[in-house]
Formats: C-alpha cells, structure tokens, sequence
C-alpha cells in the first residue's frame, strides 16, 4: 500500500512538468492582420480638420488668421485612397476650396471671417457629399453658429 502512494506522488510530480498535448501544439501559419493604413490625402484631410478646428476656437476668441497654410496645397498632388479617383469633380472643389482658404486670410475682405471660415468649411462638406461622406457630421461641428 505504502508503495503505492509513493508511485502515485511521483506520479503526479513528474506529469506536473508536462502540459497537455494540444497546449504545446503551436499554427504553422503565423496569423496576419490587415491593418488600415490611411492615404497621403486622408492624412492630409485629418490635419486640415485639426488645423480648422484650432482656427476656429481662434476666430472665437477673436483672433484673425495671419498666415496661410501651405500645406494644404498638397491637396492637389496627395495620393488618394485606392478606392477613390481624382475626378474633375474633384479638382474643382479642391481649387475652389484653396481660393476660399487663400480669401480667409484676406484682411481687406468685406465679408465677416467668420462667414469666410464657414465658406471653407462647407466646400469640404459639399465636396464630401459627391463621395465621401462618411466625415459629414465631424466636419459640420467645425461651422461657426
């Protein structure tokens, strides 16, 4: 009996080493994950609502606008998602939204900045409703009231 207990204690000690077979089992093909990486444009489009953004708590507090963003001439020449095309359509609206961009910081300008501000704005909400209109909502946030 005694000799017994002693084989099922070392029993135990020795499987406790062990892990299950299925545990040690490892895929052959490593798992991969398509990650979204944005477009130069999407990119560019993010920095542009973030700079309005900035602008627009600026032009709230009083602040005019001093220098234009030349950045956002890229809008021109950055590479598009691969599901999108550069249309006249959109080359339009991108040339007419840089002519108000540029009309924003025209200090001699008789229309109010907060009416040029909001002329900016909905260039990129009428452009996003030929295609994209996914932003919308978030750009429409960025309109002075």
């Amino acid at each position: 009996m005694r000799h017994i207990a002693i084989l099922l204690l070392l029993a135990v000690f020795c499987s406790c080493g062990q892990q299950p077979k299925e545990a040690m089992v490892e895929t052959e093909v490593p798992v991969k994950y398509d990650m979204y990486v944005p477009s130069e444009m999407a990119n560019l489009m993010n920095e542009m609502y973030n700079f309005k953004a900035e602008l627009k708590q600026d032009i709230l507090s009083g602040t005019m606008p001093t220098e234009f963003p030349n950045h956002f001439l890229k809008i021109h020449s950055a590479e598009l998602s691969d599901f999108k095309d550069r249309t006249e359509a959109f080359e339009a609206m991108s040339k007419a939204f840089i002519e108000a961009e540029q009309r924003l910081y025209d200090s001699t300008s008789t229309q109010s900045l907060e009416t040029r501000f909001n002329a900016t704005v909905n260039l990129c909400i009428s452009c996003h409703n030929m295609g994209c209109t996914g932003p919308i909502p978030r750009i429409q946030k960025l309109l002075i009231n």
